[in-house]
């Protein structure tokens, strides 16, 4: 994919909670790095639109609720460090958590920053587990 140095690649992920509201959603692709659930918004799309849309053909889960606005904003550099991106991350819920297993996800575990110091994580989770802030998510 060829993007113009002053255009960042964006991509919609999803928040999915734990029950305590201080771990963190992740899936693990078929080369065993760990990912927050979401993908590249499509010309045209709304998060809205995009994001229920990855999560099904990545995990064939349907989203039940997502925020109407993103709760982080991160950017930087792929792996490669050929692309920029930036991720919009939204809260969201999930019908449950019975996926199917896909290239883009082969298993699921909530983490939080402590969590992933020993797993192969894309730098958007490792810059993302840093700045993640249950103390945002508490429900009133």
């Amino acid at each position: 994919m060829k993007i113009e140095n002053c255009f960042y690649r964006i991509s919609v992920k999803a928040l999915v909670l734990n029950e305590t509201r201080d771990k963190f959603l992740i899936t693990q692709e078929e080369n065993g790095e760990w990912e927050l659930p979401g993908g590249g918004l499509d010309w045209g799309k709304t998060p809205q639109e995009d994001l229920p849309r990855e999560i099904s053909e990545e995990m064939g889960i349907m989203v039940t609720w997502m925020a109407k606005h993103p709760s982080y904003f991160l950017s930087g550099q792929t792996r490669t460090k050929k692309i920029w991106s930036a991720n919009l991350v939204y809260e969201t819920e999930l019908e449950n958590l019975d996926f199917t297993p896909s290239d883009e996800c082969i298993d699921v575990k909530f983490v939080n920053l402590k969590d992933i110091e020993s797993l192969p994580v894309f730098p958007n989770v490792l810059a993302f587990a840093e700045i993640f802030d249950p103390a945002l998510h508490i429900r009133k």
